[in-house]
């Protein structure tokens, strides 16, 4: 009887985390293990957007800007410390629901921080250089010090992320 119940634990954590485990052709998406138990733990029944979530033409408009990069997680120095954060674009399995979220690691553990959310798409992230960037409406401008956050549903719309010092600042660039 204790064997089968510590299966049926077994079976039910390995399953609660494979959500955010990666194979194949995705297997570029995968987390560190403590992360990806983390992440797993916040935002149940969640995935890493990973290439095969994304359409045809969405696909080929990453691969042209991105190569094979995986279209939810870049490696980014957003905080401008030297210490690894990972951009990290979740979609939910049941919700259509889409989640943007930097975990930046200090010392042996990562700080998960959710940065967004938006319904009904599959957005990809990458990261881009510190720079003056203006929005779509040419009405706001952010300074950025340290390499930038953008978070894209291509053809619909694509925001960026700057870390001010104290809070994350944001554009629309795309609407």
């Amino acid at each position: 009887m204790k064997i089968s119940a510590l299966w049926i634990v077994a079976v039910a954590v390995t399953f609660s985390h494979s959500s955010l485990a990666a194979t194949g052709d995705d297997a570029k998406c995968a987390l560190p293990d403590h992360l990806q138990r983390e992440v797993a733990q916040r935002y149940p029944g969640s995935h890493i957007v990973a290439i095969s979530d994304l359409g045809n033409d969405d696909k080929a408009l990453f691969a042209k800007e991105h190569g094979d990069a995986c279209p939810g997680v870049s490696r980014v120095d957003f905080y401008g410390n030297g210490q690894p954060t990972l951009a990290i674009s979740l979609v939910s399995n049941s919700e259509k629901k889409a989640i943007l979220i930097a975990a930046h690691q200090v010392s042996d553990s990562w700080i998960v921080t959710q940065i967004d959310t938006a319904d009904s798409a599959i957005p990809v992230v990458w990261n881009d250089n510190p720079g003056e960037y203006t929005d779509v409406y040419g009405k706001k401008k952010i300074h950025a010090a340290r390499p930038v956050i953008v978070w894209c549903a291509y053809e619909s719309w694509a925001i960026l992320y700057a870390w001010t010092g104290s809070r994350v600042s944001k554009i629309w660039i795309s609407d």
